[in-house]
């Protein structure tokens, strides 16, 4: 199976490219996202702020590996030194599709959450707000705009 493939680049050039497609026989089932945390105990309790339950811990007392989930989803968070935070980096951004954008809001907001945007239309199509977790990782919450 043949594909094109276009890229836009910033200066305003389409580059097009024909790609041999080979299709694969088996599926992907889901995708476990690894959130990157200075304190794994704590990021428990904040995405318990969010709804999510903790599904799992490789140690009770000072977890350096934990999973969490809600609603068919789960992320993982994984302790790193607190000296990675030091460089100047961007920090990753999860996105989340839901259709209750104003209630997944609100809920958020009487929970306690205090890093966040009010929901609002984008020019891209979307209807979001976003929440930093306590180690900067961004958390995007959106829908498609009719």
């Amino acid at each position: 199976m043949e594909k094109m493939i276009s890229v836009l680049h910033q200066d305003g050039r389409i580059n097009s490219k024909h790609y041999e497609m080979t299709p694969f026989k088996t599926k992907i089932d889901s995708i476990q996202p690894v959130l990157m945390s200075r304190d794994v105990k704590r990021s428990i309790v904040f995405f318990g702020l969010l709804g999510f339950q903790k599904i799992f811990t490789d140690d009770e007392e000072d977890p350096k590996y934990a999973g969490v989930a809600r609603d068919g989803i789960e992320l993982h968070l994984q302790w790193h030194d607190s000296k990675e935070w030091d460089f100047p980096i961007d920090r990753p951004t999860y996105r989340f599709v839901v259709k209750e954008i104003d209630q997944l809001f609100q809920s958020f907001v009487e929970a306690g959450v205090q890093d966040y945007t009010q929901p609002q239309k984008t020019p891209w199509g979307t209807y979001e707000f976003h929440v930093r977790d306590p180690d900067m990782n961004g958390l995007q919450f959106y829908r498609a705009d009719a």
